[in-house]
């Protein structure tokens, strides 16, 4: 679960992750653009129905499916269809995606999903429209639809992750940090998590170089100071910036300690005898557990 990344959401369970082709977005950095240039499906795809992938997933015990490595919006009407059929089995659908969506199209597709992790990509349109051919206010107005109005069809809250990709140059300074995070704390709570991601050239970004392990350290600060809860650095190992701490000033344990994707020690889980609560000072922990 932690490769979506999802660090809130059945923390260490394991996920069927698969994708199409294509994509919605123009993105100079893609990590996958082998799929999402693609130009012929027929060369890259196996065919699958969505009774199949929900089958497959059950077969091998595993918790949940994730719509991913291209934009699940371009394959909607498949990803909603996969989604309920996983339900059938208790299987969680999951999105991952970059959130460039209509107006139209976000009831029906969130409605479907039981997690989503949002590609927040940077704060200001400049960025936005220059590197990836989108527009900030549209991925702005989705994620909120997404935290604040999505509901699966058990009537709970979609839960949702943010995730940057930090970019040297580009997207990576202390102003568009701190704008970034007085959004998030105010639009949609100091409880979604965040994840700063590294930078590693790829696509038509070949030549930036990677993002130095201080630029994460130093965005993680300024989103803690900004008073979000959950701030995570991800794409290199970083054990403090993994861990999932106790949100309480008075307490601050670690609750779930990572280390990359590896879960060294999970206090918080329902299993574990957390469920959902920090075992040292009691204070609800946002999440599903």
């Amino acid at each position: 679960m932690e490769k979506k990344p999802l660090n809130h959401f059945h923390p260490g369970s394991s996920v069927l992750s698969f994708g199409t082709t294509g994509c919605n977005s123009g993105c100079r950095f893609c990590q996958n653009f082998d799929i999402a240039k693609a130009r012929s499906i027929d060369k890259l795809s196996v065919g699958a129905s969505p009774e199949k992938i929900a089958q497959v997933a059950a077969s091998r015990g595993i918790d949940s499916v994730a719509f991913t490595y291209n934009d699940p919006i371009v394959f909607a009407e498949y990803a909603i269809d996969t989604a309920q059929a996983c339900r059938a089995f208790g299987i969680h659908p999951i999105a991952v995606t970059a959130g460039y969506m209509s107006a139209e199209a976000r009831p029906d597709f969130y409605a479907a999903m039981d997690a989503a992790n949002i590609d927040l990509k940077g704060f200001t349109e400049d960025f936005y429209w220059k590197v990836t051919g989108k527009h900030l206010a549209d991925v702005l107005a989705t994620i909120d639809y997404a935290v604040n109005e999505a509901r699966t069809p058990e009537g709970e809250h979609v839960w949702v992750e943010l995730t940057t990709l930090l970019i040297p140059g580009l997207n990576d300074d202390d102003a568009q940090l701190h704008a970034e995070c007085t959004w998030i704390r105010e639009h949609l709570g100091p409880d979604v998590p965040l994840h700063f991601s590294a930078f590693h050239p790829s696509y038509r970004m070949m030549d930036v170089p990677p993002t130095p392990h201080e630029t994460l350290t130093r965005a993680r600060a300024i989103a803690l100071a900004e008073g979000l809860h959950y701030v995570y650095a991800g794409n290199v190992h970083d054990r403090e910036g993994d861990t999932t701490y106790c949100p309480n000033p008075q307490c601050h344990a670690k609750l779930i300690e990572r280390d990359w994707y590896r879960i060294i020690a999970d206090r918080l889980s329902a299993s574990s005898g957390g469920n959902g609560h920090c075992p040292q000072c009691g204070t609800a922990i946002a999440g599903r557990w």
